[in-house]
């Protein structure tokens, strides 16, 4: 029992950071793909990054607050990421803001036949 016990213990250990290595390597992936979809200039990339690394802190901020439930860490990350396309939409020009309410679409759309699937 005791080695069982051991081996999990093991295995969470490295799996976490394995987990962490995916979820970032899937952040960076996103941030590429909305910077090459929208053909972002360099000033649009230098905002945008700016931008992604302070919401993902907030985001980071809301994941760690053992006081919020499920439902009320959603709630505030959904506030946050309508926040962040606000701040967006200010320096991103009209056609590029459409194109990405159509990323955004699709990737909702994704999300859900996902879920659909599960």
């Amino acid at each position: 029992m005791k080695k069982l016990a051991m081996a999990l213990l093991v295995s969470a250990f490295f799996a976490a950071p394995a987990m962490a290595q995916d979820r970032d390597k899937s952040h960076e992936e996103w941030d590429n793909k909305i910077k090459t979809e929208l053909a972002l200039t360099p000033d649009q990339v230098t905002k945008y990054d700016a931008l992604s690394k302070e919401y993902e802190g907030k985001i980071s901020e809301i994941k760690n607050d053992a006081t919020l439930n499920e439902d009320a860490q959603k709630e505030r990350k959904m506030a946050l990421k309508k926040e962040k396309e606000t701040k967006m939409a200010e320096f991103l020009t009209p056609e590029q803001q459409a194109k990405f309410k159509e990323i955004m679409k699709k990737k909702k759309k994704d999300k859900d036949k996902s879920k659909d699937n599960s």
